[in-house]
């Protein structure tokens, strides 16, 4: 806009400096149609009513300028006023908009570290839990594993006992070995559950036991007594037997149904924990995408607003400078309206004074013909007119000027003195364009060369800004893949963890199941091993303890009896079997016990994992959202910068419009004003009375 205005200040000046050479001009079109003996007042009143014209059409071209120049004014400070209310307003906004956004960034910042705290809360807990349960349920296998030992021993004595009890002498064909074994099992019953007894056996049981343990051999060789004989004392030590056993199996019974309960209940503890922690995790997922979205804002919010606020300084400037500019261009209008005035003033009251009737009776005695003198120097002076003449004619014909033309025939008519003026005034108008033509052809030069550095430097902020743009699109892009491919692995686990979980359930279930069925299988094929084992040693012991007869033989009877020959082989199987039972019984408790820690650092590993990209997710958010800021930012400089380029160009198009023919013909247009100014002081030069041959001479 300042070039625009130093431009239209030069075009006003230029045709101001046109007024002579079009005052002269008339002048010498008025003296070619007038009488050869017009006065030469009537050339001054001629002259007067040009400069009248010429100074009403220089008011209306002020006035013109004037006007565009308040339209302006006016406009730019009206926009300029309203752009610097707006951008307050907007920079409050913003301002509170901040505030509320970095209030709100706190709150859910503390909000995600409380839910990151009861996730871990949780988390502990269900892991307290998890390790009471697996505790519960070593405990449960121990003891059902002693109990249901102890429980098989037990139903195998009584088994032995039953078949002997009632008889009167079957404790006595009973084999001793199986009296101690009975004993033996007795007394490491009584040790090993004597807290599960107290208060079960009364003290003669109690005693009774006791005696038996002593001597078990000898216990029931004692004659009865009169009430025993109603009460044999293999029939107390059997029930005995059958009281402990019943006692043991009341609390397997009830231990299973504690385990079951257990069982239920961690269950139902681990579903709502795990509910808790996934309602939890879902809640940062959510609060992390809005705290995401809430930096975003806030970070858009602060570009904004420092956008704003060098908008508004920019404007204030602008405005300052307006303000300045019209009020020194309303100043100079009423000084050039003033001065006009005075001029016109001066002009008219001029041309009042060589208008009237008695100047121009005066001017028609003091300029008649008759009473001139027609002597040698009225001749010298008009040869003296004629040789510059002919030197500003020569110039004029050289370079096209009008001026000088003009200015060569009122030499030729005009008076001396009025000619010298009129050159000396050429001169300076001529010097004064020559200055500011020079002025403005460095001005040319340094706007050209500013406007080449400007435009280059912008140049280089768009490729910046655009690289910068590209990279930060593609950073987003792949935070915003990471982001999602982390939420997929983090759905994945949970689903793998819940997955195995369930797997867990299952693998203890037939576990479970599978103990049972070994236990119980062990405890058939004892039974059936006890059933053989008491029927061949009962027979081997009868066959020694038989005696010959006294008398002559009998006849000849049965042949001699003999073992089963697959007896041997049958009973070995069923051990064999039982051992088999045992080691996968031990097999399926130590795979149940890797299976439970495989399964308890599979959990451990994976909510590490959860954890570590959740941490992950919330960085990565946080790194989205600033460069999402900082795209949005370096956008808006990338149109500041394209704007600013348009600026340049169409500044430097303007330039090129108001400089290229000053550049372009600079140095022919100061040799021709030179040589103008030469002329014209040549031709004064003459009128002063100097001879033209010596111009000549010189030339």
């Amino acid at each position: 806009m300042a070039a625009v205005l130093r431009l239209a200040k030069l075009a006003v000046f230029s045709t101001a400096c046109t007024h002579l050479g079009s005052a002269l001009s008339l002048d010498i079109q008025d003296s070619k149609d007038a009488d050869a003996k017009n006065r030469p007042v009537t050339k001054v009143i001629t002259l007067l009513k040009d400069m009248q014209k010429q100074l009403q059409k220089e008011a209306d071209e002020d006035e013109a300028i004037y006007d565009k120049m308040a339209c302006w004014c006016q406009t730019n400070d009206r926009e300029k006023t309203e752009a610097i209310k707006t951008a307050e307003v907007r920079i409050d906004g913003l301002t509170t908009k901040i505030e509320e956004l970095t209030a709100g960034s706190a709150r859910l910042n503390t909000e995600i570290k409380n839910l990151e705290k009861e996730i871990a809360e949780n988390q502990d807990s269900l892991d307290k839990a998890t390790a009471i349960r697996e505790k519960q349920l070593a405990e449960f296998n121990a003891e059902e594993k002693d109990l249901l030992q102890s429980i098989s021993a037990l139903k195998a004595a009584i088994t032995v006992l039953s078949k002997h009890h009632g008889g009167s002498t079957g404790f006595l064909q009973m084999p001793k070995t199986h009296m101690l074994g009975v004993a033996a099992m007795l007394q490491n019953e009584l040790s090993k559950h004597a807290s599960l007894l107290q208060g079960v056996l009364t003290p003669n049981e109690r005693r009774a036991a006791a005696a038996f343990l002593q001597a078990p051999g000898d216990y029931f060789d004692a004659a009865p007594t009169f009430k025993q004989s109603y009460a044999p004392q293999s029939g107390e030590i059997f029930g005995i037997l059958r009281q402990m056993l019943e006692t043991f199996e009341s609390n397997l019974s009830a231990s299973q149904k504690e385990e079951l309960a257990n069982q239920q209940a961690y269950g139902e503890l681990k579903a709502a924990k795990e509910d808790e922690i996934k309602a939890g995790q879902a809640q940062i997922d959510s609060k992390t995408g809005e705290l995401a979205d809430t930096d975003e804002k806030n970070a858009q919010a602060k570009v904004d607003v420092d956008d704003t606020k060098a908008s508004l300084s920019a404007d204030e400037q602008f405005l300052s400078m307006l303000k300045e500019k019209c009020s020194m261009a309303d100043k100079e209008w009423e000084e050039r309206q003033k001065t006009r005035q005075l001029e016109m003033e001066a002009v008219s009251q001029a041309l009042a004074v060589l208008s009237g009737d008695d100047a121009h009776d005066l001017f028609t005695r003091t300029f008649n013909p008759s009473f001139l003198q027609s002597s040698s120097s009225s001749d010298a002076s008009k040869d003296f007119r004629a040789s510059a003449s002919q030197v500003l004619a020569a110039v004029a014909a050289k370079y096209s000027n009008p001026k000088l033309g003009a200015l060569a025939y009122q030499v030729k008519l005009d008076a001396f003195t009025r000619v010298k003026k009129a050159i000396d005034d050429m001169v300076a108008q001529l010097l004064k364009e020559k200055d500011d033509e020079i002025k403005h052809k460095d001005f040319c030069t340094d706007e050209f060369h500013q406007n080449q550095l400007q435009t280059e430097k912008k140049d280089r902020e768009e490729q910046d800004l655009t690289a910068k743009i590209e990279d930060l699109t593609m950073a987003i892009e792949q935070l915003a893949h990471a982001i999602e491919a982390l939420k997929g692995e983090i759905a994945e686990m949970q689903v793998q963890l819940k997955r195995a979980g369930e797997d867990r359930e299952l693998q203890n279930k037939e576990f479970q199941t599978t103990v049972a069925d070994q236990r119980e299988t062990q405890k058939l094929l004892k039974a059936a091993l006890s059933f053989l084992k008491d029927f061949y040693a009962k027979k081997e012991a009868l066959l020694q303890q038989k005696q010959e007869p006294v008398g002559p033989p009998p006849p000849s009877g049965f042949e001699t009896y003999k073992n089963n020959a697959a007896s041997g082989g049958v009973m070995q199987l069923i051990e064999q079997i039982v051992a088999d039972a045992k080691s996968m019984e031990a097999e399926a408790i130590k795979a149940e016990e890797d299976s439970q820690k495989a399964y308890e650092d599979f959990v451990k590993d994976t909510n590490a994992s959860i954890e570590a990209k959740s941490k992950d997710i919330v960085e990565k958010s946080q790194a989205r959202a600033k460069a999402e800021g900082a795209l949005v930012q370096t956008k808006e400089e990338l149109e500041a910068t394209l704007l600013e380029l348009e600026q340049l160009s169409n500044y430097n198009a303007q330039l090129h419009q108001s400089c290229d023919f000053v550049l372009k013909n600079f140095d022919l247009r100061q040799t021709a004003r030179d040589e103008e100014v030469e002329a014209l002081r040549q031709a004064k030069a003459i009128l002063s009375g100097a001879k033209f041959e010596e111009f000549l001479q010189k030339a």
